[in-house]
């Protein structure tokens, strides 16, 4: 909001909508999908899960990112280690995601998280194409919403509770259950509850100490 009154638009944004349950059909939600359309495009999914656990893992990377540097997604995006992070924080994320046995979803129906998690392989090579290519994706998606900011770093901004537990903190609490470890996520939690009480300020050098500390 640039004003009150006044939102910039940095996102073409959409809507997605379905049933748990994977039902084909519900008159319930084809009229929640026509007065949905008024605001943005509309999409049925028969696999609501998997598309929500794709969103997480995404805004797991993306808004925290954005919350932690004070900054939009472009210039983030084209800095190697701040797109590594990201990767890291959402591979944990899919790990997750197939312990809880979720299929999950292509996002916009290209980006496939599953493909572009981390694999023990690229956790050790300093290089390789398959690593290249996710680095590559990453930047392509970065750049496209380039001009995006965290909803997450606006509410703090505000003096509002940001979101953090409802995003990295589900695959960090999950995770635990699963025994699964999730550094990078829970290392993002604790700085961007740092941020909002007002211990930390959020900056490029905020973000290379917690990349530094997860390296």
């Amino acid at each position: 909001m640039k004003e009150p009154g006044r939102y910039e638009r940095t996102a073409a944004g959409g809507f997605q909508i379905g049933r748990l349950d994977a039902k084909a059909s519900d008159p319930a939600l084809d009229r929640v999908a026509e007065l949905l359309e008024s605001i943005g495009p509309v999409t049925s999914t028969k696999n609501l899960r998997g598309a929500r656990w794709s969103k997480l893992a995404l805004n797991c990377a993306v808004s925290t990112l954005g919350t932690i540097a004070g900054e939009n997604l472009g210039p983030l995006v084209r800095v190697r280690r701040y797109r590594r992070f990201a990767l890291e924080l959402m591979s944990e994320a899919v790990e997750v995601a197939l312990a809880e046995k979720v299929a999950l979803e292509k996002v916009s129906g290209t980006l496939d998280l599953a493909w572009i998690a981390l694999t023990d392989a690229d956790r050790k090579a300093t290089m390789s194409a398959g690593l290249t290519a996710k680095h590559a994706l990453l930047l392509a998606v970065g750049l496209r919403y380039r001009r995006m900011r965290s909803s997450m770093l606006a509410a703090i901004e505000r003096g509002r509770t940001p979101a953090i537990d409802f995003l990295n903190g589900e695959v960090s609490s999950r995770g635990k259950r699963h025994g699964i470890a999730t550094p990078h996520n829970d290392r993002a939690i604790e700085t961007v509850w740092a941020i909002a009480r007002g211990e930390l300020v959020s900056s490029r050098e905020t973000l290379d100490r917690i990349c530094t500390a997860t390296d």
